[in-house]
């Protein structure tokens, strides 16, 4: 049960991320299982340590704090689905972290971890990583499944991404 939640609630808020973002831009230029590797091992580290705090914080015997730590992560999880809603201009999109990830893409090492540490930068604190972090609050018994589902819920989200992108530079080339 632990598992499809967070196949499903991971799976749902990866549409349309800038993790998606990456995926297509990194699925002009390698191969397709290269790509979905790491994002499974970018999500298996940034998820996971989401999942793991998470537990560690959910299994804790005080409801109150509980119950706070939950409304506090799902609050800041629709707080910043709705951010994702807002137009940004041009000045807010040159952010220091994209330049930080170009820096990294441009980097000569293997493109499986090129990936991961992209995904894994990309993650950390983005509405996914807090619905992770939520999720290990809530199940904290569960952690090998919570994890194993934000890993399958992530690759199947991004693999739409990269099959677009496979087609669209097919198309165009």
């Amino acid at each position: 049960y632990p598992f499809f939640i967070s196949f499903f609630l991971i799976f749902i808020s990866e549409l349309g991320d800038k993790t998606q973002l990456l995926v297509l831009s990194f699925s002009t230029k390698n191969k397709a299982k290269n790509i979905l590797l790491g994002v499974a091992i970018g999500t298996f580290f940034s998820h996971g340590l989401a999942i793991l705090f998470g537990s560690h914080l959910g299994s804790f015997e005080n409801n109150t704090i509980q119950f706070y730590l939950s409304i506090f992560t799902y609050l800041s999880f629709l707080v910043f689905g709705i951010i994702g809603f807002i137009p940004k201009t041009e000045k807010e999109s040159t952010s220091s972290k994209f330049s930080f990830l170009q820096k990294i893409s441009n980097l000569k090492i293997n493109s499986t971890i090129l990936v991961a540490i992209n995904i894994v930068i990309g993650e950390f604190g983005d509405k996914t990583f807090l619905a992770s972090l939520g999720l290990g609050l809530q199940y904290p018994k569960y952690k090998l499944f919570l994890i194993m589902g934000s890993i399958m819920g992530m690759v199947a989200s991004n693999s739409i991404a990269l099959f677009l992108g496979k087609f669209l530079k097919n198309k165009f080339n």
